[in-house]
């Protein structure tokens, strides 16, 4: 795994964004400085000495931690309604099969070998196997994941040899990187059939089982870019951005139609991910974004498959806030998408090298 880029001035303020947002800080040190200020004058430089009786000082750490004990009990809530509220977690490796889509490379293989080193067996769908082969645990079928058909004929293979699959992780997808009007139609269609189109065959070929069963996990890989779209990939935007709504109603009906409440549903949405193709863009000098390694997202999503629980994941965790951009000021938004139309300037000029 390559290192992860360090900025200087993330690592100048980690002392003061982990005193005032991290609780498990923020908490001793106002009880250091409500009770203990003498002591604490002992143990701290004399030029911090006058933040031990600032009131200031102390009203935002007060803020801070009430803003992370509001932001604690919502998220076990939100996770408490995204299961339905029924607490119930259940994920048995020995009794589980985990089917991934483009499984045989990048990160869906990085997935299929994590499964496995887990002792939980593994389905791949792919349009060609590996290039390393896999180990006994995970089993290769060759399916267009686009075509209905094949995915019947390899289905009706997985069923016979293994049963039916419990999991499913919708993570074939492709991109391209050209604008709306250099991109061919042929891409177009592409990109929509094998990002979004084939959610909707692979769920309307495995969930009734799951259905039945009242057992089971549906994961779909979106990105960032469900939220926030780039100049130059506004195909692949807006089928991530459907893939929010797949997510979502398909969830919902699980609930209300088929009362199937024990069928998880997590949706992941990575930012930029370190690939050969997107290589030239994040290690272009002037690049300045965060950079996930495959093996980051590919265990954030095993992680959450086993803990046998539904989940909306955004990785890294910090651009959280991101998903709520469609309500910002309009000027902030313009903000954001400016900065990542300079991003993919860099990527088309490294291309035209």
């Amino acid at each position: 795994m390559a290192p992860r880029k360090v900025y200087p001035l993330a690592a100048l303020t980690a002392p003061v964004r982990l005193a005032l947002f991290d609780a498990r800080v923020t908490g001793p040190l106002l009880v250091a400085l409500l009770f203990y200020p003498d002591k604490l004058r002992s143990v701290l430089p004399a030029r911090l000495h006058q933040y031990v009786t600032s009131q200031t000082f102390i009203r935002i750490l007060k803020a801070c931690l009430a803003l992370r004990v509001v932001g604690g009990v919502s998220g076990k809530v939100s996770d408490m309604a995204l299961n339905n509220w029924t607490g119930k977690a259940s994920f048995v490796k020995s009794q589980e099969i985990v089917l991934i889509t483009g499984g045989a490379s990048g990160i869906g293989e990085l997935m299929a070998r994590g499964f496995a080193a887990k002792g939980v067996k593994v389905v791949v769908l792919d349009l060609g196997p590996p290039k390393e082969p896999f180990p006994a645990g995970i089993h290769f079928y060759e399916a267009d994941v686009t075509s209905s058909v094949q995915i019947a004929s390899a289905a009706a293979e997985i069923r016979k040899a293994h049963g039916s699959p419990t999991v499913l992780i919708n993570n074939a997808g492709v991109g391209f990187g050209r604008t709306i009007l250099t991109e061919p139609e042929q891409a177009i269609r592409k990109t929509f059939e094998v990002n979004i189109l084939s959610h909707f065959l692979t769920v309307k070929e495995f969930l009734p089982e799951m259905i039945e069963r009242d057992h089971g996990h549906v994961v779909t890989i979106a990105s960032m870019s469900s939220f926030v779209v780039p100049a130059q990939l506004v195909d692949y935007a807006c089928t991530k951005a459907a893939a929010i709504a797949f997510n979502e109603g398909l969830a919902s009906e699980l609930r209300s139609r088929y009362k199937a409440l024990n069928v998880k549903t997590t949706i992941i949405h990575p930012n930029w991910i370190r690939t050969p193709l997107i290589e030239p863009l994040t290690s272009h000098p002037e690049f300045k974004g965060d950079v996930l390694e495959p093996e980051e997202v590919s265990v954030a999503v095993v992680k959450q498959v086993l803990s046998g629980k539904s989940a909306q994941i955004v990785l890294p965790e910090r651009l959280t806030r991101l998903r709520g951009i469609r309500g910002w000021p309009t000027w902030l938004q313009a903000i954001v998408w400016k900065s990542q139309g300079k991003t993919l300037d860099l990527f088309e000029e490294l291309r035209s090298i």
